[in-house]
């Protein structure tokens, strides 16, 4: 394992004490109209049905049911806003993907998405949760391009890394790397996360962290 230099360290303190702070569910948004008034920079978590976004929101807070999880895929059905006195606002975003939903509402979510990603100049980047397992498939890449177009800045999370054989997690990340290597709004760095085992959280929390300074 490559030894961490003191600049790393201190950059991975940071991003603990940024997230030491308490966290608090503010609103759920179901349309563009009500979102709250532009004020702190945003962040948001986007990814398919049952990627594990709400357990990542928890993990990354240190708050067990900050973001309600279920095992039911298209739980998430609006824009859910959390904060906390960092300057930051956390947006967990409607999975997208989940088949057995009505079209009606389906369709809605995804309205709700492109609007916010379109007209939100508070965000500062959207971190697209790709379950490691599985890799990117045909509704990621069609997000990735909406993000492309809209020239919002995200960045790959891999979850649920603690499932993976030995050896599977390197094949996944130089997968991915390719997959993004051209797109143009793409942040370069992957972060591979286990929300069980607490893996790669601590760098999580202090990109977040730099981005939010």
């Amino acid at each position: 394992m490559p030894e961490i230099d003191q600049e790393e360290i201190d950059r991975l303190e940071r991003g603990r004490l940024f997230f030491a702070k308490p966290w608090d569910f503010v609103m759920s948004v179901p349309s563009i109209e009500i979102l709250p008034p532009i004020g702190p920079a945003e962040i948001a978590f986007s990814g398919r049905s049952n990627v594990g976004k709400s357990s990542l929101i928890n993990a990354l807070t240190n708050r067990i049911g900050l973001a309600r999880t279920s095992n039911t895929p298209g739980r998430t059905q609006e824009l859910n806003f959390f904060t906390s006195d960092s300057g930051l606002s956390i947006v967990d975003m409607p999975g997208y993907g989940y088949a057995e939903a009505p079209k009606k509402l389906v369709d809605a979510w995804n309205r709700l998405i492109k609007d916010y990603l379109r007209g939100r100049v508070s965000l500062r980047r959207v971190y697209v949760l790709i379950d490691s397992r599985h890799g990117l498939k045909a509704n990621d890449k069609l997000t990735l391009d909406l993000l492309d177009q809209t020239a919002v800045s995200y960045q790959i999370v891999l979850t649920k890394v603690d499932k993976l054989k030995t050896g599977e997690l390197a094949k996944v990340r130089a997968a991915t790397e390719a997959a993004i290597a051209k797109r143009p709004a793409a942040f370069p760095t992957i972060i591979a996360t286990s929300s069980e085992t607490g893996e790669g959280m601590d760098l999580l929390r202090a990109e977040i962290a730099q981005l939010a300074s």
